[in-house]
C-alpha cells in the first residue's frame, strides 16, 4: 500500500488480518478479537484509508492510516483509561473520518510495513501499538511491548 499515490480515495482498501500464528481478527460480542483460523472461521473484513493531511502528524513513524471494519461500520480508536491508552470500537464511518479537515488523531494509526507484516501504532499515544496476546483466543489492546510477550506484527491480505 504506497499511501504517497492514494492519500486521495473513493472507496477504503479492504483486507483481512491475521498474526503469525493463523489468528484472525473476528468480532465476537462488540468485542474485536484475534481467534485460531479454523474452516468456519469468518474474519472481519478491515477497513483501511490514509490519513489525508501526514503534514500535520509525525513525520517517519509510517504511513497515517484510518482503520475500521466494514460491517458493523466502526472504526478503531485510543482513548486513555486512568493512565492507560485502551483500544476501543467507535460506531463511526471510515469515510467520515477520512473526510475531515485535519487528522482525528484517536483514530489515526501510523502503519508500518517490514517484509510481509504490518504494525500499527497509536497517532495520539506515539510508541503504543495494536496487540494481540501470544497464545489462544484474546481482544486486541495496546502495548509498548514490541515483539515480546505480545504479537504486534500482522499480516494482511487482500479482501476482492
Amino acid at each position: 500500500m504506497d499511501t504517497s499515490k492514494h492519500l486521495s480515495r473513493a472507496e477504503p482498501w479492504l483486507r483481512h488480518i491475521q498474526d503469525l500464528n493463523s489468528r484472525v481478527w473476528v468480532l465476537h460480542n462488540d468485542i474485536l478479537t484475534a481467534v485460531p483460523r479454523k474452516e468456519q472461521t469468518v474474519p472481519v473484513t478491515v477497513t483501511l484509508l490514509p490519513c489525508q493531511y501526514p503534514e500535520a502528524l509525525e513525520e517517519g513513524r509510517g504511513d497515517p492510516m484510518y482503520v475500521g471494519l466494514r460491517e458493523p461500520q466502526c472504526c478503531l480508536a485510543c482513548t486513555k483509561q486512568g493512565e492507560q491508552p485502551v483500544l476501543q470500537l467507535k460506531k463511526e464511518d471510515i469515510l467520515e473520518l477520512y473526510r475531515q479537515k485535519e487528522p482525528v488523531k484517536p483514530s489515526v494509526f501510523y502503519h508500518s510495513k517490514s517484509g510481509t507484516t504490518s504494525t500499527f501504532e497509536s497517532a495520539a499515544f506515539p510508541g503504543w501499538f495494536i496487540a494481540v496476546c501470544s497464545k489462544g483466543s484474546c481482544p486486541l489492546f495496546l502495548t509498548q511491548e514490541l515483539g515480546k510477550t505480545h504479537i504486534t506484527d500482522f499480516e494482511m491480505t487482500l479482501v476482492h
